[in-house]
């Protein structure tokens, strides 16, 4: 049975910059991957969205935040699309 409480957030899922080298993967359980070239798993951690925001805290401690605005997530000066 699906329980719409464990529909994943619509935000969730990978998110990419136009050239692919940074990759975001945003997971259902509130955590994310980050991906820079070919080093997979470069940054680790949580993150949260509340609205169209996000804030993001690295397993290091380092935060950084986000916005969607339609269908496209502005990030530190990065812009990175969902991967379909």
């Amino acid at each position: 049975m699906n329980n719409r409480n464990e529909d994943p957030h619509p935000y969730v899922g990978m998110w990419v910059t136009k050239d692919g080298y940074i990759r975001h993967e945003l997971l259902p359980n509130g955590r994310y991957d980050e991906a820079r070239g070919n080093r997979k798993s470069a940054y680790q951690g949580y993150y949260t969205i509340e609205g169209d925001h996000i804030e993001y805290v690295d397993d290091t401690g380092f935060t950084a935040d986000g916005d969607f605005r339609d269908g496209v997530l502005y990030h530190a000066g990065m812009v990175l699309y969902r991967e379909e």
